[in-house]
C-alpha cells in the first residue's frame, strides 16, 4: 500500500448529497444508473453514473444520502457528463455497497 501525505488527502473534497433522481442507463457497458445528487446551495445538483444495480432499486435510491467526491474534473461516460464520483465499497461478489451516513446531514456537508 502506498502512503500519502495529509496534504494529499486534504485535496479530496468529499461531500454528502441526497439522490434526487435515478434513471436507467442502458448505454452503459455494465449495468448502471444515472444519478442526480443534490449537494446543497453551494454546489447544486451534480450528475453521476453508478454501477449499483445489483443491490439497489431506483426506489431504494431516491432520497438516500451518499458520500461523493465533488472535485474531480467532469468525465464523459457514454452520453452523460459525470460531475461527481459517488463512493462505495466492493463486496466479495463484486457488488457495490454505497458509502452513506448514519444520521441525516445538510446536503453539501464536507467529510471531516
Amino acid at each position: 500500500m502506498e502512503h500519502i501525505e495529509w496534504s494529499d488527502f486534504q485535496k479530496v473534497d468529499i461531500r454528502v448529497g441526497t439522490i434526487v433522481a435515478v434513471d436507467d442507463f442502458p448505454e452503459a457497458r455494465r449495468p448502471a444508473y444515472k444519478l442526480q445528487v443534490d449537494f446543497g446551495p453551494e454546489l447544486g445538483i451534480k450528475k453521476s453514473s453508478a454501477q449499483i444495480t445489483d443491490l439497489y432499486s431506483k426506489e431504494d435510491l431516491l432520497g438516500k444520502q451518499v458520500l461523493a467526491v465533488v472535485n474531480f474534473p467532469p468525465k464523459q461516460i457514454g452520453p452523460i457528463m459525470s460531475e461527481c464520483l459517488v463512493t462505495g465499497l466492493h463486496r466479495p461478489d463484486g457488488s457495490v455497497v454505497l458509502s452513506t451516513v448514519d444520521m441525516a446531514l445538510p446536503n453539501g456537508a464536507k467529510l471531516a
